[in-house]
């Protein structure tokens, strides 16, 4: 189940579950795997991504909760 969660471990995650990156974007950085492109949130001094962020996120690039839990 996903939580509040650092920038870091969020980039960590994705690249467990097969994502290359972050690249620079315009306005955020992104990370890709295949087709699939996912935009990554820039806390802006907070330390870490709130968890309605993170399900809105994996919700978007179609990750199961279990998906996540094992990443």
């Amino acid at each position: 189940m996903p939580t509040n969660i650092s920038l870091k471990e969020l980039i960590a995650k994705f690249r467990r579950l097969g994502y290359s990156g972050p690249f620079s974007g315009g306005r955020h950085q992104f990370m890709i795997k295949g087709r699939q492109k996912i935009r990554i949130p820039n806390p802006h001094g907070s330390k870490e991504i709130d968890v309605s962020l993170v399900k809105e996120i994996i919700r978007q690039a179609r990750i199961s909760n279990k998906e996540w839990d094992e990443a």
